[in-house]
């Protein structure tokens, strides 16, 4: 014989799986709808990622595939990213519709706008880097070229370069919401991160270094707007947690 309680105590659970399971799902048909109408303009998708090395190529110079298939794996590749990067909304709105309902008022409030302003972010640092890192960066490999060597770049190692760079970019443009969480999680605080400002700053250019070509200026490039982005994290952070201090105060203060 079953037992009543046990089964009331497993009900909750199976419920979860099986609304995991649609959103899941929900996901998966999104994201494939969304592949299924660009895989048309693949090919005039990777010319607007190629522009900015098109634009600077020698005269008579071009693109080539070391590989057979690659002509139409490597927009095929691109296409799929794409459509994961504008599918990234809807799934994040079913993540979100998945957890609200076991989350505090107050947790709400902090985690909607952190999810769209992550969101924000890194689509902008994705900006960052297509308008001006890498035509700054292929300006720069261009100029440099050997005498007798023809510039011929393969398409696929050029998109992998440029996804590396587009996420490398839009992840460093997480830092504001990463701050902003370490502060709210108690991790750390504000004032132990503005003492290790200077730290940071030279972490900044650090990154900078490594992600762009090595001259002072194109290194500042993403070293100043990481830094801005991590003092922009340090003032919400301390707004967060005075927020916080303000509500506690109100929840203890006897009626």
């Amino acid at each position: 014989m079953n037992n009543p309680s046990h089964q009331d105590k497993e009900q909750p659970l199976v419920q979860h799986l099986i609304e995991l399971r649609t959103r899941l799902l929900h996901i998966v048909y999104f994201l494939l709808a969304v592949f299924i109408c660009l895989f048309p303009f693949a090919t005039d998708i990777y010319g607007i990622v190629s522009a900015p090395l098109i634009a600077v190529l020698p005269e008579g110079s071009n693109m080539i595939a070391t590989d057979v298939i690659s002509p139409f794996l490597t927009p095929l590749k691109l296409t799929f990213y794409l459509a994961l990067l504008l599918a990234v909304p809807f799934i994040l709105y079913q993540v979100w519709a998945f957890i609200a309902p076991g989350l505090y008022k107050h947790e709400k409030q902090l985690a909607a706008p952190l999810l769209i302003s992550s969101v924000l972010l890194f689509f902008t640092g994705m900006a960052f880097a297509y308008f001006l890192v890498l035509p700054m960066l292929f300006n720069f490999t261009m100029g440099i070229q050997l005498e007798g060597v023809s510039a011929m770049t393969d398409i696929t190692k050029y998109l992998d370069l440029v996804l590396h760079m587009f996420f490398a970019f839009g992840f460093a443009f997480e830092i504001p919401v990463a701050t902003v969480l370490l502060i709210h999680a108690g991790i750390v605080t504000p004032e132990g991160l503005a003492e290790k400002r200077r730290y940071i700053i030279v972490g900044c250019f650090v990154v900078g270094m490594l992600l762009t070509p090595p001259d002072i200026f194109s290194q500042a490039m993403l070293a100043v707007p990481m830094w801005m982005l991590f003092e922009a994290g340090l003032f919400f952070g301390r707004m967060l947690r005075k927020r916080g201090q303000e509500r506690e105060e109100t929840t203890d203060t006897p009626e």
